[in-house]
């Protein structure tokens, strides 16, 4: 496995993470409220999605630093053009009259 060559990102795993810990007990703490308003309807009824993508943005990064801070990260592809054989002629339908 090669080493990164750039610094691990803890400081931005440190924030990430605690902004998602934050949005989560946030979340939980005030769920009646939360809850509450979102019944509400009309444009209150878009408060779920717009809360789960705020909170997946967030974990998500904080996952993406972790990863990173631990090392762990996607195996490159290699170029599949380079490996691709030269492209056959096609096959064309002729009529004998």
């Amino acid at each position: 496995m090669e080493r990164a060559t750039s610094s691990k990102p803890v400081g931005k795993t440190v924030l990430f993470g605690l902004a998602t810990v934050a949005l989560y007990a946030g979340v939980f703490a005030h769920a009646d409220a939360i809850t509450g308003n979102f019944a509400r309807g009309g444009l209150w009824a878009a408060g779920p999605i717009a809360t789960v993508f705020v909170v997946s943005y967030f974990h998500g990064a904080f996952a993406n630093y972790l990863w990173t801070c631990l090392g762990i990260t996607a195996q490159q592809r290699k170029d599949v053009r380079a490996s691709r054989p030269a492209p056959r002629p096609q096959a064309r339908a002729e009529v004998n009259a």
